[in-house]
């Protein structure tokens, strides 16, 4: 991708990317604590806000994941690029 290609705010975009992973952490652990306390409020059931509080955080790790696999991804792209075959080449050549 030739640099005319490419967006002019992509590192503030990334930056953003990242950046709201803690936010979305934080958001999804706050919604599933509400959904909990709703359904305790609604049945009368203790462990119903337990429940929400799980789901929460079963959230937040999942956001972490996907944030992870999609990270992943693009430094596979990354290593593919012709740009930074010399630094394989160089290792090919310190095994020989």
């Amino acid at each position: 991708m030739s640099s005319e290609n490419e967006p002019k705010y992509k590192d503030a975009l990334l930056a953003y990317s990242n950046a709201t992973l803690g936010i979305s952490m934080v958001v999804a652990v706050l919604i599933g604590i509400g959904i909990g306390y709703f359904l305790e409020s609604l049945f009368g059931v203790r462990w119903l806000f337990w429940l929400g509080v799980i789901w929460g955080v079963s959230a937040a790790i999942l956001n972490v994941y996907k944030a992870y696999k999609r990270q992943k991804r693009e430094f596979d792209e990354l290593a593919n690029d012709p740009k930074y075959a010399y630094k394989a080449q160089n290792e090919e050549e310190e095994d020989e």
